[in-house]
């Protein structure tokens, strides 16, 4: 059996357009989005059209695929993964996640905030946390794009890794909600390396790169919706 077949087609027929909210090529909503309003149908295409836009402008790019991650969305080959989005329900119980955080990062919030909730394709994602980290950049860092004042972003909990990588999305919230700036560092007192930032990982042993690039602003190689993706993926 050749590589592709093992992957199956990669072909155009493989993906849903970009106009279409299917919800069988979707992951269900998660713990994260419960009790609040999730975007479907209309609502959910046009922000994550907005997603796209941002990802390929912050260069946040699925390296294993080698497309804009906005597209895992449409791609039929994995109908349990992608992102989901809510708009959060002010005062709900638990507002701040179901990591027990009670609300306190919406200090200085005064808009509407939405939930992003990402479902990798497998439990062990590696880019899991960097394309995470990525999004909430590129959604915090575009604000203009938009009409909330703060998207939340974590890692649905069926990943390994989700109380560690949604700890680093959690210090990166509060610290914009304080501060109005999106940090390019996560530090947590428990992580003792470097953590990946939009530029990849700075650590002298540096992990290979998966997920988000350096790009728009930034000045580096950009990749189109379809295309192959970085050319440098750090």
């Amino acid at each position: 059996m050749g590589f592709g077949s093992f992957l199956g087609s990669s072909g155009e027929e493989s993906f849903d357009e970009h106009g279409d909210f299917v919800p069988g090529h979707l992951p269900e909503p998660g713990e994260f989005l419960e009790g609040h309003e999730v975007l479907t149908g209309e609502a959910h295409v046009a922000f994550h059209g907005t997603a796209r836009d941002l990802f390929e402008e912050r260069g946040v790019y699925d390296m294993t695929f080698g497309y804009n991650l906005a597209r895992l969305n449409l791609d039929t080959r994995h109908p349990t993964a992608g992102f989901r989005y809510a708009e959060e329900i002010a005062g709900l119980e638990g507002a701040a996640g179901p990591e027990g955080q009670t609300g306190e990062a919406t200090d200085g919030i005064d808009g509407p905030v939405l939930r992003a909730e990402f479902t990798p394709t497998t439990e062990f994602c590696p880019q899991s946390d960097t394309l995470t980290l990525g999004a909430f950049r590129a959604f915090n860092g575009e604000l203009e794009s938009h009409a909330y004042d703060l998207v939340r972003v974590r890692v649905d909990g069926m990943h390994h890794e989700s109380a560690s990588i949604n700890g680093k999305l959690r210090q990166l919230e509060e610290s914009f909600a304080h501060t109005g700036e999106v940090r390019s560092d996560v530090t947590p007192d428990s992580c003792a390396e470097e953590v990946p930032s939009e530029r990849g990982y700075g650590s002298p042993g540096q992990r290979p790169g998966t997920g988000d690039r350096s790009a728009g602003r930034d000045g580096a190689a950009s990749g189109g919706d379809g295309g192959s993706g970085p050319t440098t993926p750090f």
